[in-house]
């Protein structure tokens, strides 16, 4: 019998074991032509891979699942390792199971990407499957945690960290929100050992020599709880004590940021009890034997998590143990199987014949979250970071004013909850109150808050928000709007742009006119070609040119011989129904007499003081507008400047100009970007801006902390095109979390 095919009878016997409905034909079948697909493939350690389909399989019969999802382990490397496609095992093993292997199979096979959009791909497919059934996630994990266990036998150390680093930042949180917690701790500790093994090694060292100095301490609390249980007639059914993962310990100590000496509860202790009121009498009985750490109680009973979990966690000091503080959780023998085994606690096999798998996005609210992130990001790399944001996080529980619970990552604020609460009320969030007085959308919650959230009819995202939203989803959901808004004022912009151009040439453009230069200029239409000039990948001249061929012609006499330019209607219509005429003799006036230096401006009367405008930066390339002030001259600010505002009421101060043809080159634009904290982060932004021909004319750091900070750039540019060419290139490099123009 070839190898795998024996295997496969196994596991088929041990499902049926505990499901008595199991179709062991389902599982023997999948299990052969798994052997036979990978008959001549090898794993890093020289094994037949047939053993890593069945070491999966074998990882979700312990959590008893169901032949389908233990076929689709059998299966789920076939159809992208090997000849064999969905469509061949779809008319194998039915619809189902195809349709869970293909859920999940990686996108291994992207071209010209980097890694990280390789991940943010991957990870994007993994949400839409196991939106509709999560066991597509339950292979994953198992796949993953197999992966994880022969990672040592991988021979390059850059590809085992990327692996176990992947692991920590998506696969265990993913882990931990569906209540996996032993599969979750498994996959932590392996890719810490992957990751730090010098730091494992040295807690490993440092808990073994505790152990030796507490002669069984451990096993003295266990039997010093049982006792005081006893006493107060709490009668457990089970007490266990353990030490906490190396993992969860030096995260304790990189977060408090302190060394292991300073940790005082590196122990933990389960109290399993018969029932739901058992919990809180057991709860009275170690409060009154033993003095209560402050803060570290918590009722996850009457709250549970999210992912269904259930226990009382507190925090007391052990006196006779030389004040040892300890952890007790509290709970009955349903919720520790929760617990330990989360969804699979449930799985469908427990609920019936015909029972379907169900879809996570009804079951699990995180799962929709990550989908609004799916729907509102902009591309890979923003899914994958909102992503990441949105499984990390530690939680508070605020209330809606009808009582709904709402759980938040901590630091979140109204916004974020308005969000959770809905898209639209987020989008039309004004103000918030909290316990009943008005707060700031900036506020932080606490838990057990009760949040009621203003809205506007018409109400719209606020650019600002996302310095201080916490949640991925509302992240998401602003980044779409400010993106949306920036696409329409590019448009807008450049369809004023290319007026203009056909202006200063004496003619009347047509959308008609334009429509016949799209495929010249390699523009499928006419918004994409407002968007090409508004953002300066295509300049307003060039449209022109393109749709009027003979203004191509060598260079043109002065304008003020007659005739020297056509005039008049061109194409049919006006451009979007604008009338434009040729514009009067004060523009265009060119440099005052006398001046040594060309005025980068036209527009101005001759002798005018002017200048730019700090707020906005103008460049050549975008629209302008001069504001006049007594005795200062014109300030000139972009035609977008928020600070012009200000003005709306003396609409007479405004002063129609335009950059000259030739405009100097040395305009200054100011750059903001976010940047993860390190200590290459000014050097490196000052070498991406000289490797694209910029200036570094000034530097500024407007907020620093430990994780990011931000940094305010003026780059010397020759024009809009070359700062957005700076600002593409300071955005590649991942340590770059937000790159902006600042703007009045």
């Amino acid at each position: 019998m070839p190898p795998g095919h024996a295997e496969a009878a196994l596991l088929a016997e041990r499902v049926l074991a505990y499901d008595p409905r199991a179709d062991v034909g389902l599982i023997t079948r999948a299990g052969q032509l798994a052997a036979e697909a990978h008959a001549t493939q090898k794993r890093d350690n020289g094994d037949p891979y047939i053993t890593h389909p069945l070491a999966v399989a074998g990882i979700l019969a312990d959590y008893r699942l169901d032949s389908a999802t233990i076929a689709t382990a059998l299966l789920h490397d076939v159809a992208e390792d090997t000849s064999t496609g969905l469509k061949e095992i779809e008319r194998r093993f039915g619809p189902e199971v195809a349709r869970l292997v293909d859920g999940v199979t990686k996108l291994t096979r992207i071209e010209l990407q980097s890694e990280r959009t390789k991940q943010a791909e991957n990870l994007r497919k993994l949400v839409l499957a196991m939106s509709e059934d999560i066991r597509v996630l339950l292979v994953k994990l198992a796949d993953r945690l197999h992966n994880m266990r022969t990672l040592h036998f991988v021979p390059q150390l850059a590809r085992r960290q990327k692996t176990a680093r992947e692991t920590l930042e998506i696969f265990t949180p993913l882990a931990e929100r569906i209540g996996m917690d032993a599969l979750k701790t498994e996959l932590e500790t392996l890719a810490f050992q992957a990751l730090h093994p010098e730091a494992r090694q040295t807690i490993a060292a440092r808990l073994t020599f505790l152990r030796g100095q507490g002669a069984d301490l451990i096993k003295e609390i266990e039997q010093d709880l049982r006792r005081v249980l006893a006493v107060h007639g709490a009668t457990a059914v089970d007490v266990t004590g353990r030490e906490k993962s190396p993992y969860s310990i030096w995260l304790k100590m990189q977060k408090k940021n302190v060394a292991f000496e300073a940790l005082s509860d590196v122990m933990a202790f389960r109290v399993i009890v018969e029932d739901r009121a058992a919990c809180y009498v057991a709860l009275g009985a170690v409060h009154d034997a033993y003095r209560v750490v402050p803060g570290r109680f918590k009722d996850y009973i009457s709250t549970p998590k999210t992912n269904g979990y259930q226990s009382l966690h507190t925090g007391v000091t052990v006196p006779e143990r030389r004040n040892a503080k300890i952890e007790v959780q509290i709970r009955t023998r349903e919720m520790h199987e929760v617990a330990e085994y989360g969804v699979a606690a449930h799985w469908i096999y427990k609920q019936g014949p015909g029972a379907p798998g169900g879809t996570a996005r009804k079951r699990y609210p995180w799962v929709r979250a990550l989908l609004d992130i799916l729907e509102n990001a902009e591309g890979a790399q923003e899914f994958l970071d909102d992503t990441k944001l949105e499984l990390h996080r530690e939680l508070v529980f605020c209330f809606s004013p009808k009582g709904d619970l709402i759980e938040l990552p901590r630091g979140a604020t109204p916004v974020d909850f308005a969000y959770e609460v809905h898209s639209q009320v987020g989008d039309n969030c004004v103000g918030a109150k909290v316990n009943g007085k008005i707060v700031p959308l900036r506020h932080q919650l606490e838990n057990g808050d009760q949040v009621e959230i203003i809205t506007a009819r018409g109400g719209q995202p606020n650019p600002a928000w996302e310095r201080f939203v916490v949640t991925g989803k509302a992240r998401a959901r602003i980044r779409r709007f400010v993106h949306a808004r920036q696409r329409e004022e590019h448009q807008e912009n450049g369809r004023s742009a290319i007026i203009k151009a056909f202006r200063q040439e004496g003619l009347e453009g047509s959308e008609k006119l334009l429509e016949g230069a799209l495929k010249a200029l390699k523009q499928p239409g006419l918004p994409e070609l407002y968007l090409a000039v508004g953002s300066g990948s295509l300049s307003a001249r060039d449209v022109v040119q393109a749709a009027v061929p003979e203004l191509r012609a060598p260079p043109r006499i002065a304008d003020t011989l007659p005739l020297a330019r056509p005039r008049g209607r061109l194409g049919a219509g006006p451009l979007l129904g604008g009338r434009v005429e040729r514009p009067g003799g004060s523009r265009g006036a060119g440099p005052p007499a006398g001046m040594p230096v060309r005025m980068p401006v036209t527009g101005l009367v001759s002798g005018m003081p002017y200048h730019f405008a700090g707020c906005c930066h103008p460049l050549p390339g975008e629209r302008i507008l001069g504001i006049v002030t007594t005795g200062k001259g014109v300030t000139i600010h972009a035609a977008d400047c928020h600070s012009l505002e200000n003005f709306s009421a003396a609409p007479e101060r405004f002063l129609d100009i335009d950059w000259a043809e030739e405009a100097v080159s040395g305009q200054v634009g100011r750059i903001i970007v976010e940047t993860r904290n390190r200590p290459s982060a000014m050097a490196s932004l000052a070498e991406t801006v000289a490797q694209q021909d910029g200036v570094l004319a000034g530097l500024k750091v407007n907020h620093r902390d430990p994780e990011s900070c931000e940094i305010a750039l003026d780059v010397e540019v020759r024009d809009l095109r070359h700062l957005e060419r700076i600002m593409g290139a300071l955005r590649a490099p991942a340590d770059n979390l937000r790159v902006e123009r600042a703007r009045g």
